[in-house]
Formats: C-alpha cells, structure tokens, sequence
C-alpha cells in the first residue's frame, strides 16, 4: 500500500427550480453521510431561514466578481440576475482525499464542471408542469412575477436534460430518493448507472 486514496466521486445534481432538488438531496445525504455537499457562493439575498455557510455563502457583486477574476470557481453562472458559484477548494481537496461530493447546481454550472473534472451528473425533473407550478407557489418564498419567471424558465432548463448522465422523476419522493440512493450505491461500485431517458416526459413538458 502506498497510502495514497482513490479519489472520491463527484457527483452533480440540478433540476428546474420546483422539481424539489435540495428536499432530494438532504434525503440522500442522510441516507449517504459519506457525501461532502458542496455549499456554493451567491450574490442573492438570503431567504427567511437562510444562514450564511449553510444553504449558501452569501458575498456581495464585488467579491463574486474577483473571485471569478482569480479563477477560483470550478463552474460559476447568472441564475435570475443573480451569480451562483462553486469554489475549487471547497471541491478538489475533498476529492483528492477520496471523499465524495455533491453539487447542487444549475444546468449551465454542470456543462462547465463537465468540461473540467470527471463526475457523474443527474437531472430531476417533476411529473408534469402543472406540478411544477404547484411546487413553486406552496413555497411561498417567492413573489408572483418571480414564479412566472421561474415556470418560464424551466423550459430552457428541461431541454438540457438530455445531456445529463441520469434522469430521476420526482413524482412519488420515496421513490426518487431511491434512485438517487441507487445511482450513487452503482457509481461507487464501478457499475454503470441506472440510466432512464424519460424521452416522453421531457416532450410533454417542453410542450405544454
């Protein structure tokens, strides 16, 4: 033995907003405590409840901005007026001591962390859009023109989700922690992913 450790999986989860990610993931990571979450840096405002170094770290226009300048973002995106990025150190030391990690990002921030560092991405998507929508307004964090926005969105979101390695329905949430669950057990075990494409679904809910 040389002391050295395999290194760990990266593993990327992102979804339109309402298809019920971070629920999701906190299930997951509960069932999987060997997952590092990987907690990004925004210039939003924190939401009720929020704390600084938990759901997000919270910096202003100016420190996003050098960071992104010092290139210490492995993916970094404008997300609703608002930059979302995930810090290289808080990433690929974790990696590098053979620890697993998860990042809860956006369509775009997965294209580039694709192009960068190998990792095994999954979309979730909803059931239908009417689902979607309901999601969204039962949070109740969020005002009417910034729902509309979201639903809007979340089309442009669903077409990519094609390019994603996995695709988890979150219709009945037993049921997609499961999945989750199932795709990561896989991934450590070096067995290819359970890989459903959902071809239909995607269609309907890029049309309706």
């Amino acid at each position: 033995m040389n002391g050295r450790h395999a290194p760990g999986i990266l593993f990327i989860v992102a979804a339109p907003s309402g298809a019920g990610k971070s629920t999701l993931v906190n299930a997951l990571l509960e069932r999987e405590p060997g997952i590092a979450l990987s907690i990004s840096h925004t210039t939003r405002s924190p939401r009720p409840g929020d704390a600084d170094g938990v759901q997000y770290h919270f910096v202003d226009r100016a420190q996003f901005a050098a960071m992104a300048a010092a290139d210490d973002f492995l993916e970094h995106a404008n997300v609703f007026g608002n930059g979302y990025g995930t810090s290289r150190g808080a990433v690929e030391p974790a990696l590098a001591s053979g620890r697993d990690v998860l990042l809860e990002i956006d369509w775009q921030g997965a294209a580039q962390v694709r192009a960068k560092i190998p990792c095994l991405s999954i979309f979730i998507l909803p059931p239908s859009r009417a689902e979607l929508e309901r999601r969204l307004r039962a949070r109740g964090t969020d005002s009417a023109a910034t729902i509309e926005r979201r639903l809007a969105a979340s089309r442009d979101e669903i077409a990519h989700a094609h390019e994603f390695d996995c695709i988890v329905v979150n219709d009945r949430f037993e049921d997609a922690v499961a999945q989750l669950q199932a795709i990561v057990v896989a991934a450590r075990a070096g067995a290819p992913p359970p890989t459903g494409r959902h071809a239909a679904l995607i269609a309907q809910l890029l049309a309706s």
